[in-house]
């Protein structure tokens, strides 16, 4: 799977875990940044991160920062993009089931970094539904972008 993943500073460490955990079980990960844990601005790296899941380069992509909030909400201004934040593995699996999630966020500042792979691994292995209340929900969560 193409991964695209990305980080602000307060979130380089868990990055760094999670992209050679993915590397090393085969993914093709593409690193939008952060590459250090000097300050960056967390919408940059969301934006940066999300083209590329809208664009194709990549499957599906992974953003985090401290809390996970900031750096959800700038991906979802991308249009195309259900970023889901999630701090546990129901969460991660009902994004994907339910809401289709085509990115992943998450907070290294709330969860531990052992929950944070198991979030990961289950958002990546957990198919979407295709249940017809969900279709008609996530069409008329898009049709919103399409009103601009």
């Amino acid at each position: 799977m193409k991964i695209a993943i990305g980080c602000d500073h307060g979130a380089f460490e868990y990055k760094e875990e999670i992209r050679n955990m993915l590397e090393s079980e085969g993914h093709i990960v593409t690193d939008c940044g952060c590459y250090s844990s000097e300050a960056v601005d967390y919408p940059d790296i969301a934006v940066k991160t999300a083209n590329m899941v809208v664009s194709g380069e990549a499957d599906t992509g992974i953003v985090m920062c401290g809390t996970g909030i900031g750096i959800s909400m700038a991906a979802n201004k991308v249009k195309g993009i259900r970023c889901g934040l999630c701090t546990d593995t129901t969460m991660a699996r009902l994004t994907r089931e339910h809401n289709d999630a085509n990115m992943l966020a998450m907070g290294a500042r709330i969860i531990g970094i052992e929950l944070a792979k198991d979030i990961v691994h289950t958002y990546l292995s957990t198919p979407f539904s295709n249940g017809e209340r969900h279709v008609k929900r996530i069409e008329k969560l898009m049709a919103e972008e399409k009103a601009d």
